[in-house]
């Protein structure tokens, strides 16, 4: 009889997905003697070769490992769903959630919003992952998150987004911008300026049909993938820039003051909200989650969105 447990298939997989012990170790916040261990125990239950050790190459599967480790996840998966069953049965909120969030905000919405629902809910072992939108279709579909909280931009129908929040956009421009004391701006206004870009997939489509749709063409002079590069780019003169979620305070990483001027006209607003699969709601602990994150926005406790003041509005 093979004698093994589900946390050693777990360490399984994040060698096999990390390819290192190393970084595995620093998936699963487990020492690496630990995995190591588990390793070496598979091996032998199993009677198997599961991993070439490569000593400047780290870890990778063997052909057996790989059909090993395709089973170890259904096995784990099915584990989850034995637990969430149980939470639905006995009617309490238990098991793992892994949550996406996307990355442009995740640093101020996210870590508040986890830590007051892990103490709601202390069985509930959480896992978050920052992405950008294509990754979290991706993701969501092949069930390696669970919910995620994103915008409402080229959402597929095969997924369910639930908004909450409407957030209008802002111009974000330094102090010493001939624009920056304005309380208002229209995009053709922006126009003669040079502009630094959040250059994210869908998002960066997003800010450009501000501009398509008035008939003109922004000089895009910077681009970056990170909202904190953007924002320091601008605080230091290189250009304005566009985003939803205004910060908790008005200075760019780099401690530079900033000026977020709302846009006028008709720039459309993005919603932001829970993405899941179809009926995945049905599931205890997602419904949970969901539920919390609803009603923490409308106590005012969302970190980031509240912080915006008039810009959030509440979508009924």
């Amino acid at each position: 009889m093979l004698r093994f447990t589900l946390r050693q298939l777990e360490y399984f997989v994040a060698v096999g997905e990390c390819g290192s012990i190393a970084l595995a170790s620093e998936k699963v916040h487990v020492s690496s003697p630990s995995i190591s261990a588990a390793i070496n125990q598979l091996e032998k239950e199993f009677g198997l070769r599961l991993f070439v050790r490569q000593r400047a190459q780290g870890l990778s599967l063997t052909l057996a490992g790989h059909q090993m480790m395709k089973q170890a996840k259904q096995v784990l998966s099915d584990a989850d769903q034995l637990n969430s069953l149980a939470g639905d049965i006995s009617g309490t909120i238990r098991g793992p959630l892994s949550i996406g969030c996307m990355l442009t905000f995740a640093q101020v919405v996210l870590p508040s919003l986890r830590a007051s629902f892990e103490t709601k809910y202390p069985d509930v072992r959480v896992r978050q992952a920052e992405l950008n939108q294509p990754e979290i279709f991706s993701q969501l579909r092949r069930s390696e998150i669970d919910v995620a909280l994103t915008y409402d931009l080229e959402l597929p129908s095969d997924l369910d987004f639930q908004p909450f929040a409407s957030l209008p956009p802002y111009a974000i421009l330094d102090v010493g911008h001939p624009l920056a004391e304005r309380t208002s701006l229209s995009i053709k206004e922006l126009v003669p300026y040079p502009m630094v870009l959040l250059d994210l997939p869908f998002s960066a489509d997003y800010f450009m049909s501000f501009f398509h749709d008035a008939g003109i063409k922004p000089t895009i002079a910077e681009r970056t993938k990170d909202m904190a590069v953007m924002r320091s780019l601008v605080a230091n003169g290189f250009g304005y820039s566009i985003a939803n979620v205004r910060p908790l305070n008005d200075s760019s990483p780099d401690g530079r003051p900033l000026r977020f001027v709302p846009l006028e006209g008709d720039a459309r607003p993005m919603s932001i909200g829970l993405l899941t699969a179809l009926e995945a709601n049905q599931v205890n602990v997602i419904r949970a989650f969901m539920e919390h994150c609803k009603s923490a926005y409308s106590d005012e406790q969302i970190v980031g969105l509240n912080a915006a003041g008039p810009a959030a509005r509440d979508i009924t």
